[in-house]
């Protein structure tokens, strides 16, 4: 069992590398994760807005139970001074004082991921743990309590994104993980640059074109793009042709050339950069594309996950106007409602003999109240859709709300781990403008097979 874990760990380290960051600018790794990016911890919101609404069985109903002499391990990914770990905090500290157990908070940080497969092998004492919902699913289930009833009796359905619940779901066979900080990815843009245009949110690969051409014409630069990005922004338009299933099995195999979307993704891609809606000087070197968009206040938009509008205003001292959309349909393409999502969860050991109050724990600290004071603090989505997301957020939980089958990160790009690296060199070649025509980039592709 152990060489089982190990393997499937070394499997996504040489595949992937995690973004997470524990400073406000941390710089992404040149090998971008399959996993769920931590979002940067960020200043203290000066205000917390308290929770719109909340289910008809909240966590606020764990106050009625008695567990004065319960004492719940929590191994936090975060640290005890980022505002994610305070807020962690101040909800263990209220459910100590609706139901008298004690929370104990080990804060191990992000190194967590490094320590855990060990530490739930030899059955430590730990009640709660927080990880990658994908690491959750995947390679932890065994080690996971079935959360399905408990969740059933709660009404978690109607405080939670069904997306991330199906997915883990599907992934363990039952649900192991309650969703804490969810991510998505799309195109994030400065609104005030689109009101300026008279720009409506584009749905479809030709509104967005004319809406490029419509900035340009009003001396803006359509699209930020660094080229650690650059995989990502073109896994994002060619799942819109493919789909993620046809990515994922040309990146293992090749066939590249025979697939003819792959070609008319790429055309459109050459057609755009030829077209001047690239930024200046872009694909750059990570951040300075998209901090354009806080420095010059003239470029609109970048193709991201959504710590990066977080991340643009802390680079660059700007507070833009953010807002959201997923990345538009391509017509005669695949099914344009999904989005990139990932999200860091929370799961209770298999071997915990207290499931049933760290359930109640998790639920009071992922709806309501204190969800609400997570997305404040932290500048993120809050795991429950009754709440309200940070105005940066804009549009963010609208997106996960339409989204049935999140999407990987890099849409199945990086399936391969072997030639992840190579796939992303030639991706930054199609925004350099390296290939005449798409049939020459899916021949640079295929090329990587022989």
């Amino acid at each position: 069992m152990k060489k089982k874990i190990v393997s499937l760990l070394l499997t996504a380290v040489m595949a992937t590398s995690l973004l997470a960051g524990c400073g406000s600018s941390s710089k992404p790794a040149e090998s971008t994760p399959a996993e769920t990016p931590a979002p940067a911890a960020t200043e203290e919101a000066k205000e917390e807005t308290p929770a719109d609404t909340t289910a008809e069985t909240t966590a606020a109903d764990a106050g009625a139970a008695d567990y004065s002499d319960v004492t719940l391990t929590f191994w936090s990914m975060w640290n005890s001074t980022e505002p994610q770990g305070k807020v962690i905090q101040e909800a263990a500290d209220a459910f100590k004082e609706q139901t008298g157990a004690t929370i104990n908070i080990e804060w191990k940080g992000r190194d967590v991921k490094t320590i855990l497969a060990t530490a739930l092998e030899s059955g430590e004492k730990i009640d709660i743990f927080e990880d990658d919902y994908s690491r959750i699913g995947k390679t932890y289930a065994e080690y996971c309590y079935d959360l399905t009833d408990m969740a059933k009796a709660a009404n978690y359905e109607a405080n939670s994104f069904k997306c991330f619940n199906e997915v883990v779901t599907g992934w363990a066979g039952f649900l192991c993980a309650i969703t804490e900080q969810p991510q998505v990815g799309g195109v994030f843009y400065n609104k005030d640059i689109f009101d300026d245009c008279g720009i409506e949110v584009p749905t479809t690969w030709e509104e967005f074109l004319a809406a490029c051409q419509t900035m340009v014409d009003k001396g803006y630069q359509p699209l930020a793009l660094d080229s650690t990005y650059s995989d990502f922004t073109f896994g994002y338009h060619l799942d819109r042709v493919i789909g993620e299933d046809v990515i994922k099995e040309l990146s293992l195999n090749g066939g590249w050339s025979e697939n003819e979307g792959v070609a008319k993704a790429a055309q459109q891609i050459i057609d755009f950069v030829n077209a001047g809606y690239l930024a200046d000087g872009a694909p750059d070197e990570y951040p300075s594309s998209q901090n354009k968009i806080g420095l010059t206040g003239k470029v609109a938009m970048v193709v991201c996950a959504n710590y990066v509008a977080a991340e643009i205003n802390n680079n660059t001292g700007s507070e833009i106007n953010w807002g959201m959309f997923n990345y538009p349909e391509i017509e005669g393409g695949a099914d344009p409602s999904n989005a990139y999502a990932g999200a860091n969860s929370l799961a209770i050991t298999s071997y915990s003999e207290n499931p049933q109050a760290a359930f109640d724990f998790l639920m009071l600290l992922t709806s309501g109240e204190f969800d609400q004071k997570m997305a404040d603090a932290g500048s993120q989505i809050p795991a429950d859709p009754n709440n309200t997301a940070p105005a940066i957020m804009n549009g963010t939980v609208e997106t996960l709300l339409a989204t049935s089958n999140p999407l990987s990160w890099n849409m199945g790009l990086n399936e391969n781990a072997d030639l992840g690296t190579n796939i992303k060199d030639i991706c930054i070649g199609l925004y350099e403008g390296r290939y005449a025509t798409g049939e020459d980039f899916a021949k640079a592709l295929d090329a990587l097979y022989k």
